[in-house]
């Protein structure tokens, strides 16, 4: 077999966990290629950034970039059910970490990381999609892939980092996907013109509104004047909005008070709003011989707290620090070091997700006799500091929200004396 490109580490995906694993890389002297199977700039779902996500654009490099663009600013989160409100401002959140970061069209976002990859000096290969990858005992690598003008070719890598999002390519060539335990939910989306934006309350807050207990609505202000505007819930609720989906997105605006105010003037940036169902999946091995699965390719939750991204950043950048020691010949513990670093981020989300479904969250978030001292360190999990073992949010994520959860509500349920 003739070889048409060696390289210390292929790079699958051009993504935020793509673009953030290849420029640490990169930084570290080693030669990396990405491979992307689409053409940049393309839309995907996920335009919420956390504060965790700055430090990996920080040591990847690419923070000065991203700045450069001029996205919305974003400070905290709004959560909104009926008149009551829920403000979480990452200024007073537990952990010692970023107190912002930003919202972003992803088409722009994602474009912008891979460009400036590019600038640093890796070779990006759009349209290109891989069809094999072989892996010897040594963990080197010969993928083959497809170009845009449908030639076969075969790059040769020390190590891959698969990035690749939802495309998942080695959980599929490797027959590592599984099953997820996330419940199959849909959402409709598109976005919209805001020409009445600056009439509503801190017109720049991203909101999370509740429609109905088992579906919620995002609201994410861009600084392009446009908003990114999504219903989340289970499949059968959209059975009763009926038409194309630009009349079926239509009546869904109409349907909540908040947004039928706010965007009964708004057009279409796109043609017609995008849908996605049952997007959750995961794997049960985020490593092997050879590779590394980083970002949606190990497990992708759901949008309701923008865990998405910071997930990718931060599985980019500890996989990338990992690669970097192991191509130097030092002990790696993957599963130690990776594996279980990652899962304790994945399962203190999935915690919060679970608990935003069955309610719990309703009760905690909305309940006026919430204190400020666990506020913040709820806080600082949905700013993504979801690894930081000093807040109890975290430590004992899933004991404490259900605890606190049942205590509040039955204080709540208690009689005025």
């Amino acid at each position: 077999m003739s070889i048409n490109n060696e390289v210390d580490v292929l790079v699958i995906g051009a993504g935020p966990s793509g673009s953030i694993a290849a420029s640490i890389l990169n930084k570290a002297g080693l030669k990396v290629q990405i491979v992307e199977k689409m053409l940049f700039p393309r839309f995907v779902i996920g335009e919420s950034l956390l504060p965790r996500c700055m430090e990996a654009l920080d040591e990847a490099g690419l923070l000065d970039a991203v700045k450069a663009k001029g996205f919305q600013q974003k400070d905290g989160a709004k959560f909104v059910m009926g008149d009551k409100v829920c403000d979480f401002n990452f200024n007073q959140q537990h952990t010692d970490g970023w107190k912002w970061t930003w919202q972003v069209p992803r088409a722009d976002f994602d474009k912008t990381l891979a460009d400036e990859c590019e600038k640093m000096g890796v070779a990006i290969s759009y349209e290109t999609e891989v069809t094999a990858i072989e892996i010897d005992e040594k963990g080197h690598s010969v993928t083959t892939v497809i170009t845009a003008d449908g030639n076969e070719q075969t790059i040769k890598a020390k190590f891959i980092v698969d990035g690749s999002g939802y495309g998942r390519v080695i959980p599929r060539l490797f027959g590592l996907d599984r099953p997820s335990t996330q419940y199959p939910r849909k959402t409709l989306f598109s976005h919209l013109t805001d020409p009445k934006r600056n009439a509503a309350y801190e017109p720049n807050r991203i909101i999370a509104i509740v429609h109905n207990p088992t579906t919620w609505i995002w609201v994410i202000p861009f600084s392009n004047g446009n908003t990114s505007v999504g219903y989340v819930g289970n499949p059968e609720f959209f059975d009763d909005f009926t038409g194309a989906p630009d009349e079926q997105f239509r009546k869904l605006i109409a349907a909540e008070p908040m947004l039928k105010e706010r965007f009964d003037e708004s057009d279409l940036v796109w043609g017609e709003p995008r849908s996605l169902q049952s997007w959750s999946a995961t794997t049960d091995k985020f490593y092997g011989k050879g590779f590394v699965l980083t970002g949606n390719v190990t497990e992708f939750l759901d949008p309701i707290f923008s865990s998405g991204v910071t997930l990718a950043s931060v599985s980019a950048q500890t996989a990338a620090n990992l690669v970097i020691k192991e191509l130097k010949g030092e002990e790696v513990n993957w599963e130690e070091d990776y594996m279980k670093y990652m899962q304790q981020g994945v399962n203190v989300f999935r915690t919060y997700v679970n608990a935003w479904y069955d309610g719990s969250l309703f009760k905690i978030f909305f309940s006026e006799k919430r204190t400020p001292e666990i506020m913040g360190q709820i806080c600082s999990v949905l700013a993504g500091y979801v690894w930081d073992m000093s807040n109890p949010f975290v430590k004992n994520h899933e004991k404490n929200v259900r605890t606190l959860s049942r205590y509040l509500e039955t204080i709540n349920a208690a009689p005025a004396e």
